[in-house]
């Protein structure tokens, strides 16, 4: 199954081709698309952007509640400006915005590709990315910085992270570029959303190929094990998978998890299982929520980072994330589903909880819990190298990761 995630990896260099690629599979596994907005039926997936909910199995939504496993499609990284062009000392070099907490210093001497999204006046969608690394930012040499090893490497992001790409003066406007490179007529181009990403491979690698090494393991790998959930459970019972976009820069868009889009959805889903908004609510308050999001694998350069009683370890189970102060949404009650599915999977659950003197992040799991007043509970596999452009986790976590959701799908 590995294999799986590494050829989702490698096809989902965006959020929106991450979509793009689950909705091909729900259509050949018998999925409808429906459009955003309209009527829905028992089985089917909406997509919006980088967005995707999918579900299967909802006739029986108002008695019986519906299981939903959320997860997020985005990536910290380097988005390419709008007018990002300039020019200097014989190099062309790309603007680019920082998205989200990226470790700034791992996207430095990386062969870096292009990919995005470009519309025309008629607002149809291309998906566009290149098949070649195109771009790299270059470090500045020891002989220039001899203090770096001992001062640490410090990057200023308007001034040192800019890409490198050409010294041909006639390239005018980047989307020149996109009609050149992806066979796209000029004036065509109404806009476009283009990002960079490192071109190198999904790869396993150790002594017995132990480790997982790619790009945007956070948070796609959960995203890859939520949707197998969904198309492998063999059961009845109503099951939802949401694949939000924008978590790493706070969620609130139209297709992020503090938006309406899975709210309105699961009411339609109630509207075409018969109900009325009472029924709807009853629904509501008999189901429960899923928010898987890697978690931190205890680091054996750096263990002083870590509450030792609470820091996983790599190839030894999920964790499910806890924090009294509501960063993450699990409380006992919440984590007992998580518990059971465990139990008849043979998966071994650790538990993550940080250090108090270390700030904790968060996720998509108390947001939803607050957008839609439902039991969660945050769970995820354990990783190294997070907000890397390269990060690293265990060969044999996502498989248990999909394991335990489809038994969480089961109940």
């Amino acid at each position: 199954m590995i294999s799986d995630l590494c050829r989702q990896l490698d096809s989902s260099p965006t959020s929106i081709h991450l979509v793009e690629y689950w909705s091909k599979k729900l259509l050949d596994r018998g999925f409808t698309e429906f459009a955003h907005g309209a009527p829905v039926q028992h089985q089917g997936f909406v997509r919006v952007g980088g967005a995707l909910i999918a579900w299967a199995n909802t006739g029986s939504f108002e008695k019986r509640g519906i299981r939903i496993i959320g997860a997020h499609t985005d990536s910290p990284g380097l988005h390419i400006k709008r007018n990002p062009l300039t020019q200097g000392n014989n190099i062309q070099q790309i603007g680019v915005e920082v998205y989200g907490g990226p470790l700034l210093n791992s996207w430095l001497d990386r062969d870096l590709g292009i990919a995005g999204v470009v519309y025309d006046r008629d607002g149809r969608a291309t998906l566009v990315s290149t098949d070649r690394a195109v771009a790299r930012i270059p470090q500045l040499a020891i002989h220039l910085d001899r203090d770096v090893n001992e001062r640490g490497l410090q990057l200023d992001k308007q001034q040192h992270i800019r890409p490198i790409w050409s010294t041909d003066q006639r390239i005018t406007s980047f989307e020149s570029f996109l009609a050149s490179e992806f066979s796209i007529n000029e004036d065509d181009i109404a806009a476009w959303s283009c990002q960079l990403f490192d071109v190198q491979k999904a790869a396993l690698f150790g002594l017995r190929s132990e480790f997982l090494a790619s790009a945007r393991l956070d948070n796609q790998v959960s995203c890859w094990a939520a949707m197998n959930a969904l198309l492998n459970s063999e059961h009845d019972s109503p099951c939802l998978v949401a694949l939000f976009d924008h978590e790493e820069v706070g969620s609130e868009s139209t297709t992020g998890a503090a938006g309406p889009l899975l709210e309105t959805i699961l009411e339609r889903i109630a509207i075409a299982a018969g109900s009325d908004r009472a029924g709807f609510l009853g629904g509501l308050a008999k189901s429960h929520c899923i928010s898987a999001d890697n978690a931190h694998a205890i680091h054996p350069n750096y263990p002083d980072r870590h509450d030792q009683s609470h820091a996983p370890l790599i190839n030894h189970g999920i964790a499910v994330k806890s924090n009294s102060n509501q960063r993450y949404a699990t409380s006992a009650k919440s984590s007992i589903p998580i518990y059971v599915a465990a139990e008849k999977a043979k998966i071994n659950i650790q538990h993550f909880s940080s250090k108090n003197t270390m700030p904790c992040g968060s996720t998509i799991g108390p947001i939803t819990a607050t957008r839609l007043g439902i039991e969660t509970v945050d769970i995820g596999l354990p990783q190294l190298a997070m907000h890397s452009a390269r990060e690293m986790c265990g060969s044999q976590d996502p498989i248990s990761l999909h394991e335990l959701l489809k038994q969480y799908f089961a109940r």
